[in-house]
This record gives structure tokens, C-alpha cells and sequence, in this order.
């Protein structure tokens, strides 16, 4: 039993020539699903939110923290993408790297991150789509835009985007490539409009106190506040860039472009959420942030009206691509896991007339808009992040297992500063897994409990390994 946890499976680029997957995603086309994922709902919707209830104008200090922790964890990421093979992303590099357990582990967390965190961004998006409509006197009943727990019945345009997005996805993968560049180009048009409206509007007094929250505090009634707090919920914002790493099969030259496509994101992406946030608090008090649309809202507070029209408008076609990418990883993860045997084969299959998982596309479509239309964005986002950050700690420290036990590996990027940078990669991501609520702890531990479960009862005695060895 305890050498069965621990198998191995290392698997390069030319092992997976045969998916049925089309390969035919270049650099750009990776940088722009990484830049499509990235810039969404952390600039667009936690920015006011972290602002206004844990760091205020601080919040510009959040996202270099967990700048710093992403950029550690992207080498790492780069690394393991240019030579382990396969669209599993950290799954399939834990599975090299630890075992077919910690695979199973971190594979069972990269699907809670995935599903929830494209049920978040619906959420996000579908508070902006409702105040555009309402900006025409189209506004939805009050009744079908809120999830139970805040007074609705569902929340409707957060289930329904997500069943579009579906089609798209069914549709081809080059074809919501194609899509995402487009909706990348107007969100980044969105940003540059932001900046230019609001910078205007600047008032140094809104940045005093720049700290009323301190750098880390736990309150009496166990809710934490702080700079460091801010960035352990603000981290949502950058999970694209591992995003990227699940396009590997599709990727034409993913030992080349796959390294760049995850770097050139997050750096382009980092240095925007540094702008935008010091903008955003800098116009109105950051305690008048705390909106589904903060954007948009601290623009009409200054009587920007046209351009909190047009900012909304951009971010609306803009979150869409970060659930579009989301959505993408989450299928691709769950068609290497079922490749392997780990679930069941019927989430393996390809539709011939697309080269997709037709299947997986259409049954984690379902899935997620249940999801965004009955349960509110805060408790999602917080899921997602523990389950994020604890991949990133699994990637950085396979950087260096890796190193040692297979050192053969070819590897067209190589981590800078190994073993330190992916240790303080690890490290940090650790951390900001402590600042998270008590809460989201407790209900992570009871996602993994289930996973556990499956695996000893289903995926251990179903393997592909197990059947190879028998």
C-alpha cells in the first residue's frame, strides 16, 4: 500500500504526442490566456473589497506581497512546465515529483480552485452586468441577481454566462483562443481607461492613514486584518499564470513557449494591480470601496459617469475571459487526472468533430453555474485561495525534489537562484495560508477529507500505474 502512494510517473512533452488535443497555441497566444485569467476580478472586484475591509490604501502593499510570493512560485511554475509533459499543471508535477498521492491531493485542490474560482469571477462579473443594465433601465428583479445567503432567489447572469461560456468551449479551443485575445484587448483598453479617468481625480488626503489596518492583526472575533491578510485574499488575483501551465498539450512549442507565456503574464499583470489599486484609493476613501463594482463606483462617486459607463461596459467583456480561461484549466485537469485513472475514464474523452473534452466541458459547465448562482462571491474567493496557494507550495518545493531525484530531466528553463527562490516561494505562499480565516480552513480540510475518501475507495485500485504493475 505505502509503495502505491508513493509511484512516480514522469512524463515529457513527446509522451503526450498522441492526446487527440490540437496543438496549436503559440507564446502570444499563452501570454494572452495567462493576461485573460490574470487581470479580472482582483483588479475589477477585490480590489475595493480588501481596501475597504482589511488593508486600505495599503492595499497597493498586498499585491506586492503577493507579487513577490507569485513570481517565486511562476519560476517554478516555468520550470516544471518547460520539461514535465501533460496539461495536469501542478498535478502532473506533483505526481513526478511526490507520488500518486500527493498527485491526487493536489489534483482534488486544483479542481476546487478552478470550479470555484470561475464561480467567483461569475459572481464578480454578474454584479457589474447587473449595474450595466440598470444603467439602461433593463435592471433584473432584485430576487434573480442575489444568491439565497443575501436575500435572492439565484443568482441568474453569474449561472448563465457560465453555460455560455460552455459552448464557446465545446466549440474549439482556437476558437476561445481566438475569443480571448479579443475580450484581452478590450480589458486592457478598460484599465489604460480607468487610469486615465481617474487619475484626475487624485487626492493624496484619501491615502491618510496609508496603514489603518496595520501590516497583520487577528480581531477578537477571529476575522483577520492587515496588509498581509489583504494579500492572502487579494492572491486570487494572480492564479492565471498557472492557468497557462494546463495548455500544455495544445501548446505548438511548449518547452519554449510555455515559460514565456506564464512569466510575460504575470509580469505585465503585476505591475498593473500596483496602478490601479494606488489609483483606486487615491479618488475616493477606501472605505467606500467596499462594492461588487469598485471601479466603476469610484469613478460615478467623482461624476465620471461616461467613463464609469465605458469601464463598466470593458469590465464585463473582460471577466468574461478570465472565466473563460478558469474554465478551460479546470477541464483539462480533470481530463489528465481521469487519463491517469485517478476518476472515472468517461472524463477522458475527446470529441473527434472539435479535439475537446466535450464531455467534461459540458458536466463541470452544469456544476459551476449551480455553484455561482447560489453561493456569494466572498466565501468562494477564500476557498479558492487556500487551494491555490497550497499548489504553489507543492510546485515550488517539486522544483527542488526534482532537481535531486531526477536531474537527467531536460529542462529548456531552469528556476534562477534554485533551491532559494522556490524555498522562499513555498515559504511565503505558507504564510499567507495562515492569514486566511479559521473558516476557510475548516471547509478546505473538509474538501480534502472527501478527496481522500475517493481516492483510497476508487482511485488507488483504478490507477493507470496499478494496472501497468499488475
Amino acid at each position: 500500500m505505502l509503495r502505491q502512494l508513493f509511484r512516480t510517473r514522469t512524463l515529457t512533452h513527446e509522451d503526450y504526442a498522441g492526446s487527440g488535443l490540437r496543438k496549436c497555441l503559440s507564446a502570444f497566444d499563452l501570454t494572452l490566456l495567462g493576461i485573460g485569467c490574470i487581470i479580472g476580478t482582483g483588479i475589477f472586484v477585490l480590489t475595493g473589497v480588501a481596501a475597504a475591509t482589511q488593508a486600505g490604501p495599503a492595499i497597493v502593499l498586498s499585491y506586492v506581497a503577493a507579487g513577490v510570493a507569485c513570481t517565486c512560485a511562476a519560476l517554478a511554475y516555468a520550470e516544471l512546465a518547460a520539461a514535465v509533459g501533460g496539461c495536469g499543471s501542478a498535478y502532473g508535477y506533483s505526481y513526478a515529483a511526490f507520488g500518486e498521492f500527493f498527485a491526487w491531493v493536489i489534483g482534488w485542490d486544483l479542481i476546487l480552485e478552478y470550479g470555484f474560482a470561475t464561480a467567483a469571477v461569475a459572481n464578480g462579473w454578474a454584479g457589474y452586468f447587473h449595474d450595466f443594465l440598470a444603467s439602461v433601465g433593463l435592471g433584473l428583479p432584485e430576487m434573480l441577481t442575489k444568491a439565497p445567503r443575501h436575500g435572492g432567489l439565484v443568482n441568474l447572469p453569474a449561472a448563465g454566462i457560465i453555460l455560455v461560456l460552455m459552448v464557446l468551449l465545446v466549440i474549439g479551443v482556437k476558437q476561445s483562443a481566438r475569443m480571448n485575445a479579443v475580450m484581452v484587448a478590450i480589458k486592457v483598453a478598460t484599465v489604460f481607461a480607468f487610469i486615465a479617468a481617474a487619475v484626475g481625480h487624485v487626492d493624496a488626503a484619501n491615502w491618510d492613514p496609508f496603514l489603518p489596518f496595520g501590516w497583520y492583526e487577528e480581531l477578537a472575533n477571529g476575522s483577520k486584518v492587515g496588509v498581509f491578510a489583504a494579500a492572502s485574499l487579494v492572491f486570487f488575483a494572480y492564479i492565471g499564470f498557472d492557468a497557462v501551465s494546463t495548455a500544455a498539450e495544445e501548446a505548438a512549442n511548449p518547452q519554449r513557449d510555455l515559460p514565456i507565456g506564464i512569466l510575460a503574464s504575470l509580469g505585465i499583470c503585476t505591475v498593473l494591480y500596483i496602478i490601479v489599486s494606488a489609483i483606486m484609493t487615491g479618488v475616493v476613501p477606501y472605505s467606500e470601496l467596499n462594492v461588487s463594482s469598485p471601479a466603476s463606483h469610484a469613478l460615478l462617486l467623482v461624476g465620471a459617469r461616461t467613463a464609469a459607463t465605458i469601464v463598466s461596459a470593458g469590465v464585463i467583456v473582460g471577466l468574461v475571459s478570465v472565466m473563460l480561461v478558469l474554465y478551460y484549466g479546470l477541464t483539462r485537469i480533470i481530463f489528465a487526472m481521469s487519463r491517469d485513472g485517478l476518476i472515472s475514464g468517461m472524463f477522458a474523452a475527446v470529441w473527434p468533430v472539435t479535439q475537446t473534452p466535450a464531455r467534461v466541458i459540458i458536466l463541470c459547465g452544469v456544476a459551476m453555474a449551480v455553484i455561482a448562482g447560489f453561493i456569494p462571491l466572498g466565501e468562494l474567493a477564500e476557498l479558492v485561495n487556500i487551494g491555490t496557494l497550497a499548489a504553489f507550495v507543492l510546485v515550488c518545493l517539486g522544483v527542488v525534489v526534482l532537481r535531486i531525484r531526477r536531474p537527467d530531466l531536460k529542462r529548456s528553463f531552469r528556476t534562477p537562484w534554485s533551491p532559494l527562490v522556490p524555498l522562499v516561494g513555498a515559504a511565503s505562499c505558507s504564510y499567507l495560508i495562515y492569514t486566511l480565516p479559521q473558516i476557510t480552513w475548516l471547509r478546505f480540510i473538509g474538501w480534502l477529507a472527501i478527496g481522500i475518501v475517493i481516492y483510497f475507495s476508487y482511485s488507488i485500485r483504478h490507477s493507470r500505474l496499478d494496472s501497468a504493475s499488475s
